[in-house]
């Protein structure tokens, strides 16, 4: 499950089929997503620090459709290179189920830590919404590499998912937009199948906002990040790459918020129009940092704990995850109340901070410097989680 490499201590090692700017890029993406899933009290963290609540987006919610934007980018970068060291397809393509499916266990140990509670074990969540998307993109790349049909794709889901969620009546309700609200928390297509496949295990009770409709849109999210790795393997110069990457990233966010006009931005249901807004936010920011990093040369200390933490990703996101179950495990008493040890931090130290929303910031930074440690010791042990 991991390998173990021999890389110099600052960088990984540099190479024509591997980009710094996408390193450092994953290494925001997941330490941001650490951050936003920790802040302490979600009642007084400042409004970016959390999800909309429903129609809307915020910062938080351009976390994980960057991740994905990344792993599609990611697809193009790791094929290329295995294929151009005389790797076959078929053996990527075993490697990339094995991979997929150790994502999704993994996911469900995400969601059973530390009781296991089978008989309502949530099956959907964040890891196994990216082993299908790594499972789909990645066997779609190794068939056919052209960037048209991932784009026709990419498309086609967006048209499809909206069409189906406006123009199909949800059974029990009726028709979305004459019987009920469009996008209705509970009357709508995505939040009906997934009441009658997994009854009783999902996230928010009646409703999942990694339900499995809605695979559908964030599947065309990591294509996009697949076009963009694609992009930026061409012959063109690196400044005409950054600017290339710049306008499709306002193209597609431009789009993305005019489709909002009927089409309502909604990351619970990956709505297509949020699918081009977030992306076109992932592909702005990959462009800026491929030109500060690529172009311009721009590196050095300020990379470093974004490459730690974008080298061994998955693994900082388990422990982020399995920590605070762990330290639950330690019973402490907080306002006459048994809580864990984490609460007592937050309510004894940050909670005292005069402004409640600085307070929950410093909490999350602090949270996740915790998870940078064993990513760190990883790092320099030349220990790469491969899942």
């Amino acid at each position: 499950m991991h390998e173990t490499h021999h890389a110099p201590a600052a960088v990984l090692p540099a190479s024509p089929h591997r980009l710094l700017s996408l390193d450092v890029l994953r290494g925001i993406t997941i330490a941001f997503m650490i951050m936003v899933n920790n802040n302490g009290d979600g009642h007084f963290a400042w409004s970016f620090m959390k999800h909309a609540d429903w129609n809307g987006m915020t910062a938080t919610d351009l976390v994980f459709p960057t991740f994905l934007f990344v792993v599609g980018a990611s697809i193009v970068f790791a094929f290329e290179a295995r294929l151009a060291r005389g790797a076959t397809r078929a053996h990527l393509a075993a490697q990339v189920a094995r991979r997929a499916v150790i994502l999704f266990l993994l996911g469900l140990v995400v969601n059973g830590f530390p009781h296991f509670p089978l008989a309502t074990l949530r099956i959907y969540g964040v890891l196994q919404r990216i082993a299908i998307c790594y499972l789909v993109v990645g066997l779609f790349y190794l068939w056919d590499r052209r960037p048209m049909t991932k784009f026709v794709v990419a498309v086609a889901a967006l048209l499809g998912y909206w069409l189906l969620m406006t123009h199909v009546s949800v059974p029990g309700f009726g028709m979305p937009g004459r019987d009920v609200p469009l996008l209705d928390k509970n009357a709508n297509l995505v939040a009906w199948l997934d009441r009658h496949i997994f009854p009783g295990r999902l996230y928010e009770g009646v409703r999942d906002p990694e339900g499995l409709l809605s695979d559908l849109p964030a599947l065309a999210t990591t294509l996009f990040g697949v076009l963009a790795g694609q992009w930026l393997r061409t012959v063109h110069t690196k400044t005409q790459k950054a600017e290339g990457m710049a306008g499709a990233a306002a193209l597609s966010f431009a789009l993305g918020l005019l489709w909002a006009v009927w089409f309502p931005l909604n990351k619970k249901l990956w709505t297509s129009s949020y699918v081009l807004a977030a992306a076109g936010i992932s592909a702005g920011l990959w462009a800026l940092l491929y030109w500060m990093i690529e172009c311009r040369g721009w590196r050095g200390r300020w990379t470093w704990p974004w490459v730690v933490l974008g080298s061994n990703a998955i693994a900082a996101y388990m422990v982020s995850e399995l920590l605070p179950g762990a330290v639950g495990l330690v019973p402490v008493t907080v306002a006459g109340k048994r809580s864990d040890a984490l609460r007592w931090v937050f309510v004894h130290i940050f909670s005292r901070v005069p402004n409640p929303g600085l307070g929950c910031f410093l909490y999350s930074a602090c949270f996740l410097l915790v998870c940078f440690l064993p990513v760190w010791w990883m790092y320099r042990r030349r220990i790469f989680l491969k899942v």
